[in-house]
């Protein structure tokens, strides 16, 4: 993590590289390192959510790029695969049952919606997710895209709170 302070004097390309594992859409990293000097973290808070408030069905795509499913904890060095496998860390693996559950739902929701299923796994238990994941199976699919670009931005603003700081 590093200070707000020395987020604002970084040079372009060096702050946008420190943005880009929050979320795989340029055009926001773009533009919130261009939107500094930030006066304090409220105020890059507020510029990122308002930032993600344009984001549609393009973006969500450009963004599945760069996350695993749900289960299958990403491999790697990169800084998002670490994020990945922080985010995903309450999903017991070693839960055989648990493991094989997840992997069927996850097929039934690439074959329903055509993409990755995507959710803030922060904070949720396997079973949580789970859960979750059954019930996104029943709605339709502008209303699926609406709870998976709301998910997408959550995961981009904790992961922006976990990059600058004080």
């Amino acid at each position: 993590m590093i200070a707000l302070s020395h987020f604002n004097l970084l040079a372009e390309d060096a702050a946008r590289a420190l943005l880009q594992p929050c979320v795989a859409i340029p055009a926001w990293t773009q533009a919130l390192a261009a939107g500094r000097p930030y006066a304090d973290l409220s105020a890059l808070h507020h510029a990122a959510r308002e930032l993600t408030q344009t984001w549609g069905r393009a973006e969500l795509e450009q963004a599945l790029s760069a996350h695993p499913r749900i289960g299958e904890k990403p491999t790697g060095a990169q800084r998002h695969a670490a994020l990945s496998r922080q985010e995903q860390a309450s999903v017991n693996a070693d839960d055989v049952a648990l493991a094989q559950a997840l992997k069927a739902a996850n097929a039934r929701y690439e074959a329903r919606f055509g993409r990755v299923f995507l959710i803030r796994a922060k904070g949720r238990s396997g079973e949580e997710i789970l859960q979750a994941l059954a019930q996104r199976l029943t709605l339709s699919d502008a209303e699926e895209t609406a709870r998976a670009l709301g998910e997408l931005r959550d995961i981009t603003l904790l992961r922006l709170e976990g990059t600058i700081g004080q």
